[in-house]
């Protein structure tokens, strides 16, 4: 079926999915000035190109970059995302090819609606050269997009809080009042991360004493 790839689209699989909370375990927060530790400057460029088109910046709000989606696929290929590393190591370059061979240039340097073409070609599987499938590497970027974007912050990704106001979730509380409870109740965004509050207790390496936050 053809459609766009919109943030519409992706917000709402977020939703559906629970994104807000399903995230590996053991993934920690990664500066925005902080080289990339797992992928190559060339790899990083692609993958940030990837995201920004996945959920976009608007002139209301930020998008998947600057939540830091990238940063944290890059810090969680070194451990809970391993096993991926070889899909993405492919997978960037076989974009970055098909780019060139369908625009003359890398995928980062093109313009917005070229790069979301691109990216349909592999949503609808129809892009050459890519192990297993071009749409096996779409949803496996946008799983992780979506887990960068929309997770604890805690994992790395989700800077400033900024997919949890794309969706409108209110933050961690552990008590809500019954005006909170209404359908048109505007709560205010908690800027708290599960593993700011007490029971996640701290070992003396900065990891957390608890089941990985699943």
């Amino acid at each position: 079926m053809t459609r766009e790839v919109s943030r519409r689209e992706v917000l709402k699989r977020a939703a559906l999915a629970g994104a807000i909370s399903a995230a590996p375990g053991q993934v920690f927060a990664q500066r925005a000035d902080e080289p990339y530790t797992n992928l190559s400057a060339a790899e990083a460029r692609t993958l940030e190109a990837i995201v920004a088109r996945l959920i976009p910046s608007d002139a209301r709000s930020p998008g998947a970059l600057e939540a830091g989606a990238a940063r944290y696929i890059d810090r969680a290929l070194g451990d809970a995302l391993a096993p991926s590393r070889s899909a993405y190591t492919a997978g960037l370059a076989a974009l970055d090819a098909h780019a060139r061979g369908a625009a003359g240039k890398p995928f980062a340097e093109l313009g917005a609606e070229r790069q979301d073409a691109l990216l349909r070609d592999l949503e609808q599987n129809v892009a050459k050269n890519f192990t297993p499938s071009a749409s096996a590497f779409f949803e496996l970027v946008l799983e992780h997009t979506l887990e960068g974007t929309f997770s604890d912050p805690h994992y790395g990704g989700n800077r400033d809080f900024i997919g949890w106001e794309l969706l409108g979730y209110p933050g961690l509380r552990l008590a809500v009042l019954a005006d909170e409870q209404r359908m048109d109740a505007k709560n205010p965004l908690v800027r708290l991360s599960a593993y700011d509050l007490p029971m996640f207790e701290k070992n003396a390496d900065g990891h957390d004493d608890d089941h990985h936050g699943r």
